[in-house]
């Protein structure tokens, strides 16, 4: 993320009745601003910027003076909320020869023209390079297409290996798995034994693919989210909070579209 040269600003660019701005030290915050019957200012900063709270007794040049004590605050906290809208952003992938998405975590690079013989995509781990048998003329469709295939089948096989990992673990079984798209879930067990998994956890870290596995297949000893589940899950996989974190900040409609 590039350096700034200054604070962001907070708030939306249409006025409204509650909107004031305030000018500090050469900066220009926006805020909204709300009245009520709390005794004390009180500050909220979020996705929508800044929002003061004041009492009714309370003049405006007092809430002002109070927001420019805070301010080191204010604009710490605007900036960490701008970083992370910037980290949520929808990655494109633009299908040109030499475009990069991630792979287990790493980038990967797609480059049209297989090196050796036709036959189907070659991927060449040390480089970080998804060689395509595409002619350089390919358009972006046959490549979208040629790269989610492969994708998809890397995913089949990796899934497989650490299901049998963690079930092994567990000392339970799975009966089937079905490749999941799911805008809104990274995966999901029935009661029979039949997991899904999105294949765009394709994307992330090995760690954040063995946490929903674990996860999945723990459900099998417990369909819930029970103290019971998570020990369960904890016993096969010990820093699963810290890949569950990680997970969080990655909505399955946030990763690269195809």
């Amino acid at each position: 993320m590039p350096s700034q040269s200054r604070p962001p600003a907070a708030g939306p660019s249409t006025p409204s009745r509650h909107q004031r701005v305030l000018a500090l030290e050469g900066h220009v915050l926006n805020y909204h601003f709300k009245r009520s019957s709390r005794r004390t200012i009180g500050f909220i900063v979020d996705e929508s910027g800044l929002t003061v709270t004041a009492p009714r007794w309370v003049t405006i040049a007092d809430v002002e003076a109070a927001i420019a004590e805070k301010q080191r605050w204010i604009f710490a906290k605007l900036a960490e909320w701008q970083e992370r809208a910037v980290r949520r952003r929808v990655p494109r992938v633009t299908w040109v020869d030499g475009a990069s998405l991630p792979y287990l975590g790493q980038p990967l690079v797609l480059r049209l023209g297989r090196p050796d013989r036709p036959g189907g995509p070659v991927h060449d781990a040390a480089s970080g390079t998804l060689w395509l048998d595409l002619p350089p003329q390919a358009q972006a469709q046959q490549m979208r297409d040629r790269v989610q295939g492969w994708l998809q089948q890397q995913a089949r096989q990796l899934f497989i290996e650490r299901l049998e990992l963690y079930a092994s673990r567990l000392g339970t079984r799975y009966t089937a798995l079905a490749l999941s798209s799911a805008a809104t879930r990274w995966g999901s067990c029935s009661a029979d034994g039949r997991i899904r998994l999105n294949w765009r956890l394709i994307h992330f870290p090995l760690s954040v693919i063995d946490y929903v596995v674990a996860h999945e297949l723990a459900h099998l000893k417990e369909m819930n989210h029970s103290p019971r589940f998570w020990q369960t899950v904890a016993s096969v996989f010990p820093d699963f909070e810290i890949a569950r974190a990680s997970l969080k900040e990655h909505a399955p409609e946030l990763v690269p579209e195809f």
